[in-house]
């Protein structure tokens, strides 16, 4: 079973195309000033089955690609290689994640070897809020991006301008995104309104 802190399709906030997005619950880095501090603690959230999550990431017929963010998705890694593959299964998508690791470290561990091998683009190394230089969907220079296979050669991780969005609903707030200074900023005003 993987602990899921948020789900997110029909963005184009975090990657290219149009993306699903599964963001895990727990991480064990706590990054000063982490974007999502809510999904840090190691709590349950949702709780669902590779197959559950592999369902509501398929939910929109448009979309071309996941990422999976955190939390830290390397800790939940062998169930998001099986929802991966289930995905995968129904439509040829793209893959990219997030990890506070290394990739180094990663490598022969088995459950993140799984997930590594299901990835296109890796982004890893924890944030670094000093080295946070508003450019591409890395947050901070000291985090590297790691190209897998060649299906998303085309695509500028590293200096591009970062897209954002808010998504506003009844029960709550979500920052889709690698934010930009102004966009933290807006986005700490929107979340300390009471």
């Amino acid at each position: 079973m993987l602990n899921i802190a948020e789900i997110c399709t029909g963005t184009r906030a975090l990657g290219p195309g149009l993306r699903a997005v599964a963001w895990t619950q727990g991480c064990p880095f706590r990054c000063r000033r982490c974007v999502a501090p809510d999904w840090i603690e190691d709590r349950p959230a949702r709780v669902m089955s590779p197959a559950e999550l592999a369902a509501a990431l398929l939910t929109d017929p448009d979309v071309t690609g996941l990422t999976f963010s955190g939390g830290e998705p390397m800790e939940q890694a062998a169930g998001l290689a099986e929802t991966a593959r289930l995905a995968r299964r129904h439509r040829d998508l793209t893959l990219i994640c997030f990890t506070g690791y290394r990739l180094g470290d990663l490598r022969g561990r088995p459950g993140p070897e799984v997930l590594l091998d299901e990835v296109d683009v890796l982004i890893d190394g924890r944030y670094v809020d000093v080295l946070d230089d508003d450019r591409g969907m890395r947050g901070s220079t000291n985090q590297r991006v790691h190209r897998l296979t060649d299906r998303l050669d085309g695509a500028d991780f590293q200096t591009g301008p970062r897209r954002t969005e808010i998504r506003v609903s009844a029960e709550r707030a979500l920052l889709v995104g690698v934010p930009s200074g102004a966009a933290r900023t807006a986005w700490q005003q929107v979340v300390a309104r009471p």
